[in-house]
């Protein structure tokens, strides 16, 4: 089986599907991507589904089992089966007890959150295991309820039972790479060109993803005014801005500077909307594209020696801010963020630094009135 990149007939938009050993569609996950896509979730969210739902098939045709018959013991099997090196999975090689996990267990509860989306899909036509996938936990339970942000409106269906997944591995919480001052200086101190630094200090100055950056127009970016703004649409590079919502976001005077100093001195008369565009490579004057941005990673990773991705640009600049004070609804409302829970699960961390330093703002080490 294969992930197949497709088109929407009719138009220009980007989809994937699952193609079995035959190269014909495997029917019920293409019937399920088919309604993702046509709800309009994002490419690359549709091609994780086909990722994952492949693996599962792949389980099930290697053990014999009917996708529309599987039970709670086939989905324990099958998350045995991801924990196995490739190489294992059929049965003929033996692993040693010291031999790592292939899948961790994040991975592997994503997997089964998408195997769970598609159950539930197909739980009108009678498909059985989405019932068992999900069950109802009575509301108030939990150590999440408790401590979770409550929204807007939470008092009409604080009652109501909650949905939770019946099946999920423990996972430890991760907390989001972050650059120190010395690496991001140096990241941008090695790009040669005003366009690569003005890349990266865009994902820095302001916080937007990868994808947000590649489809800006100079039309997002007010110099006089010091903004950017986040426009959701469709982009000749596949460019996406995630959340499917605008937002304008403030930029120092100094990334505007960076902005001109690139439009005098390298991007001169070329006719494009775009701002990152191809410059010294072909297609000349098309707009930059991912393999390109991950290309310069690679470059500048061998010239710093700091282990980075863009990501990690907008961790930083989010820690960044709620290190110096900022409130993480204003975080979030920078970030594009759909819920502010998202903001407090991904950055209400601290560090022991971060501790300290709180510690020491509230006189805890030097106002007490009893020594030691």
């Amino acid at each position: 089986m294969r992930v197949q990149r497709v088109l929407v007939p009719g138009s220009v938009v980007e989809s994937w599907t699952l193609l079995g050993d035959e190269g014909v569609p495997v029917e019920p996950v293409e019937r399920f991507l088919a309604f993702l896509a046509g709800v309009e979730r994002s490419p690359n969210t549709v091609k994780a589904y086909a990722h994952d739902l492949k693996d599962w098939f792949g389980y099930l045709g290697g053990h014999g089992l009917d996708w529309q018959a599987a039970g709670l013991e086939d989905v324990a099997g099958y998350v045995a089966w991801l924990r196995l090196p490739p190489a294992a999975r059929d049965g003929q090689v033996a692993v040693l007890p010291t031999v790592e996990h292939h899948c961790g267990q994040a991975s592997v509860n994503r997997k089964l959150a998408a195997l769970t989306s598609f159950c539930e899909f197909h739980a009108r036509h009678g498909v059985a295991l989405a019932g068992l996938l999900v069950g109802m936990q009575p509301a108030g339970r939990g150590r999440s309820a408790a401590t979770s942000y409550k929204p807007f409106l939470h008092h009409v269906s604080k009652g109501s039972p909650q949905r939770r997944r019946t099946v999920k591995l423990p996972a430890p919480a991760s907390r989001p790479q972050v650059l120190t001052v010395t690496e991001a200086q140096a990241v941008l101190d090695a790009c040669k060109r005003l366009r690569d630094r003005l890349l990266f200090g865009l994902l820095l100055d302001v916080g937007v993803r990868i994808g947000e950056a590649l489809g800006l127009r100079h039309e997002d970016i007010a110099i006089a005014e010091r903004q950017v703004t986040v426009v959701p649409r469709d982009n000749d590079n596949r460019a996406r801005a995630k959340s499917g919502r605008w937002r304008v976001v403030p930029a120092s005077a100094e990334l505007m500077r960076l902005y001109a100093d690139y439009l005098n001195g390298e991007y001169g008369a070329l006719d494009s909307d775009y701002v990152f565009v191809n410059l010294w490579a072909e297609p000349y004057g098309h707009p930059l594209s991912y393999p390109a941005v991950y290309d310069l990673v690679g470059r500048l990773r061998r010239a710093t020696g700091v282990a980075f991705g863009p990501h990690m640009f907008r961790h930083t600049y989010a820690t960044w801010l709620l290190r110096r004070g900022a409130g993480m609804e204003t975080v979030k409302e920078l970030l594009g963020h759909a819920s502010v829970t998202t903001t407090i699960d991904t950055y209400g961390h601290l560090n022991v630094e971060d501790a300290r330093r709180t510690l020491e703002a509230a006189g805890w080490f030097t106002g007490r009135e009893v020594r030691l």
